[in-house]
C-alpha cells in the first residue's frame, strides 16, 4: 500500500485529484462501518465486544478492520489494560469527536429524508 504524504500544498488537500491525500483519507473514513463505529464511540469508551453488539451487523473481521483504520488516522485510541485477559478499550479521539459532528449531521439528514428517498426508489424500482 502506498501512503501518500501531505507537504502543506492546498493541492495536497483538494479532494478532486486523484493523488490527494485528503481523497484517501475521504475514502477510508466515509464508509458504513467507520460512520457507525464513530456514531457508537461518541457516547464514550467501548470495549471491543460492546462496540460489536453496538454497531449490528458488523464481522469481528470488519470491526477489527476499521478500528484499525480510524487508530491509523488518530480518530480512535487504543488502551491496552495490563489485566489477563488484556482489556482493551477505544475511546474517540479529539478529531474523532469532531468528525462525530458531521456523522450526526448525516445521521440526522438520513432520518429527515428517509421517506422522501424510499419514495424515490419506489418511484425508480417502477
Amino acid at each position: 500500500m502506498v501512503t501518500k504524504q501531505y507537504t502543506g500544498s492546498p493541492e495536497d488537500a483538494d479532494l478532486r485529484r486523484a493523488d490527494s491525500l485528503a481523497r484517501e483519507i475521504f475514502s477510508d473514513v466515509a464508509n458504513k462501518w467507520a460512520f457507525l463505529i464513530i456514531e457508537a464511540l461518541g457516547e464514550g469508551t467501548l470495549r471491543f465486544s460492546e462496540l460489536r453488539d453496538e454497531v449490528e451487523g458488523v464481522s469481528h473481521k470488519m470491526l477489527t478492520q476499521n478500528l484499525r483504520m480510524l487508530e491509523r488516522y488518530g480518530l480512535v485510541k487504543r488502551e491496552v489494560h495490563p489485566t489477563v485477559p488484556p482489556r482493551v478499550e477505544y475511546t474517540l479521539t479529539e478529531p474523532g469527536q469532531a468528525l462525530r459532528a458531521t456523522v450526526d449531521g448525516m445521521c440526522g439528514w438520513t432520518h429527515q429524508y428517509l421517506g422522501h428517498i424510499e419514495a424515490a426508489r419506489r418511484r425508480f424500482d417502477a
